[in-house]
C-alpha cells in the first residue's frame, strides 16, 4: 500500500516523524509536507503563483505551500499511485469544530475530493506537558491498521484524536464516535478597536459521547467524516 503523508506543522515536525514511523510499518510512505508551520490554514490552495518544492531525501519533499497544496502536487506527480492520504500527527487536537479550520484535516479532505480515502491524526495537547511522540506512534499504528482494513464509503474520511495521558498510562481505549457540533468558545478581550481571542480551548463545551468528550476523557476518538458535494450543500457529519 502506498501512502502520501503530509501535515500542517511543517516537514520537520516530530508528529510527522511519528506518523511516518507508523505508516512505514504498513506500506510505502512518501512525505510531501509544508516547508513551514501552517497550523489553522484550513483548505487554502495556491493558484496565483508557482509552488516551489525541495527534495529533502528519498521520497521526502518540502512544499512552499499549504497542506492542501501538498496533496495536489503529490497526486499530480510527486506521489503518483498513492492509495491513501495520511495527515498529522498534529500537535494539538482537531476535535469538533476544529475540523473546519484545520490544515491537517483539509489535506485529507482534498484527497477525498480527488477520490482517495484518508486519515487525519491529531494529538490533544495539555498545557505545560510535553507530547511523547514515540508513544503516539505506538498508539496510532494499530488504529491505522484497523481503519485501513475497514470499509470506508466514498466521499468520507477518518479523523483520529489521541488523548494526552500521563507518563506510564495507556494504551487508551479506542472509541468510534460522532464529531461534536458545538462551536469553540466565543470569547474576546477588547482593547480599543482590537479583539484579542481569549477563549479557553480546554474548557470548551462537550456533547456526551462526542469526540471532544471522548478525547478529553482519556480515550482515542475515531470519527468518520462525510463530505457531500456535486450539487448538494456541503456539510460534515461524524458517526
Amino acid at each position: 500500500m502506498k501512502f502520501l503523508l503530509t501535515n500542517d506543522d511543517g516537514i520537520d515536525a516530530p508528529g510527522l516523524r511519528a506518523l511516518y514511523e507508523a505508516a512505514s510499518a504498513l506500506g510505502e510512505a512518501v512525505v510531501i509536507a509544508p516547508a513551514e508551520h501552517l497550523s489553522g490554514c484550513s483548505h487554502q490552495v495556491t493558484t496565483s503563483r508557482p509552488i516551489r518544492t525541495e527534495r529533502h531525501g528519498p521520497a521526502r519533499f518540502a512544499v512552499h505551500g499549504t497542506p492542501a497544496d501538498c496533496v495536489r502536487v503529490g497526486l499530480h506527480g510527486l506521489a503518483a499511485g498513492a492509495e491513501w492520504i495520511l495527515s498529522g500527527i498534529n500537535a494539538g487536537g482537531n476535535l469538533g469544530a476544529d475540523i473546519h479550520h484545520s490544515g491537517t484535516v483539509a489535506a485529507v479532505r482534498e484527497g477525498v475530493l480527488h477520490g482517495l480515502p484518508g486519515i487525519a491524526v491529531s494529538h490533544y495537547h495539555k498545557r505545560g506537558q510535553a507530547i511523547d511522540w514515540d508513544r503516539a506512534a505506538a498508539w496510532v499504528l494499530p488504529v491505522l491498521r484497523a481503519l485501513l482494513g475497514r470499509p470506508l464509503p466514498a466521499g468520507s474520511f477518518w479523523n483520529i484524536n489521541l488523548p494526552h495521558l500521563g507518563p506510564g498510562e495507556g494504551p487508551p481505549e479506542v472509541v468510534y464516535c460522532a464529531v461534536d457540533p458545538a462551536p469553540l468558545p466565543l470569547s474576546f478581550r477588547l482593547d480599543g478597536d482590537l479583539f484579542h481571542y481569549d477563549g479557553d480551548y480546554h474548557q470548551r463545551r462537550r456533547m456526551p459521547g462526542g469526540d471532544v468528550d471522548v478525547c478529553f476523557g482519556g480515550r482515542i476518538a475515531v470519527s468518520r467524516v462525510a463530505l457531500f458535494w456535486c450539487g448538494r450543500k456541503s456539510t460534515f457529519h461524524g458517526e
